[in-house]
């Protein structure tokens, strides 16, 4: 039987406009526009579906078409969808305007809703029904602090694993007050900066840092230098692949996040777990959307053929 991961967090849509030639700032500039559904907790729920677990997402929505996008969505990657739907609100947006070499101008993110999802929505049955039926808890930073917290003490409470994904730097801190609830959190460099408002020049020390502040196991992501991971025995680092033909970087972590979390509940240890996470990196950035809708477990297996060993860090 697949087991059951519960992931509470951001499903939203993502829009990018990319701009054709020369950014004109000030005035109409020709361009091309592309939306598809997103959010961290989302991308990684529908990359934990296709790798054949039972996952059940649980984010507010608006009653609105952006809202039946990121259903169907959810349905297509074979996700459980229990969304608390608002119908008088919008469905959450990032909007994000791109130059040409795929450089940000300027991006808006649109995504109040998510401050409706307060403590008391985890008190309704169908979701400590959830909590109670899942192998896995997995939130991600675009909830509230308060929010955060309560995830992190009612799964401290039923001995349940709990991983996060940070989103961004502005909202990883909002993880501060329970970090110490979190097994594994998911972050890149500019996030660990923001978490633990230092900057080393080893990557390593940043381990150091989180594990001061409670953090019991992460994964720093380094774009094309070595991810550093820990738990609270081991620490490892790998080199990822070069990877051609990238079409978009968009929803790397989240599947990395995926891949990891997939290793670590079929039993496997954190060196192999960060290489299934490089590996279903490299298959999404692959793809032009934030999932690659052919990550399945076969695919995996092949792409960990071309993903390194890990280093062992004493």
């Amino acid at each position: 039987m697949a087991k059951k991961i519960l992931v509470l967090g951001g499903a939203h849509i993502d829009r990018r406009g990319r701009i054709s030639g020369d950014t004109a700032p000030g005035s109409s500039n020709p361009g091309a526009w592309f939306e598809e559904p997103g959010g961290g907790g989302f991308n990684a729920a529908r990359n934990l579906a296709r790798l054949g677990f039972d996952v059940r997402m649980i984010s507010p929505r608006g009653g609105d078409a952006t809202g039946e996008m990121v259903a169907e969505a959810a349905r297509q990657a074979g996700v459980d969808d229990r969304p608390f739907v608002f119908l008088d609100r919008k469905t959450p947006s990032y909007t994000a305007i791109l130059e040409n070499d795929g450089n940000l101008v300027i991006a808006l993110a649109d995504m109040e809703l998510y401050r409706l999802f307060g403590p008391r929505r985890l008190m309704i049955r169908s979701v400590r029904d959830a909590f109670d039926e899942a192998d896995l808890i997995l939130c991600d930073a675009n909830l509230p602090t308060e929010t955060l917290t309560a995830i992190a003490a009612r799964a401290t409470k039923d001995a349940k694993p709990l991983a996060a994904i940070a989103i961004s730097p502005a909202k990883v801190v909002r993880l501060n007050a329970c970090i110490a609830g979190v097994d594994y959190l998911f972050l890149n460099e500019a996030e660990a900066a923001a978490l633990t408002q230092s900057r080393p020049e080893n990557a390593l020390q940043w381990i150091d840092q989180l594990r001061a502040l409670g953090l019991k196991g992460g994964v720093i992501t380094r774009g094309q230098r070595p991810v550093v991971a820990f738990s609270e025995s081991e620490m490892v680092s790998l080199q990822p692949p070069a990877v051609e033909d990238i079409a978009d970087v968009t929803g790397a972590g989240d599947s990395l996040a995926a891949g990891v979390l997939s290793a670590l509940l079929a039993g496997l240890d954190l060196s192999e777990a960060v290489r299934h996470g490089v590996a279903a990196a490299a298959i999404t950035v692959q793809s032009p959307f934030a999932t690659a809708e052919n990550l399945s477990p076969e695919l995996l297996k092949t792409m960990l053929a071309l993903v390194p060993k890990a280093e062992m860090l004493s």
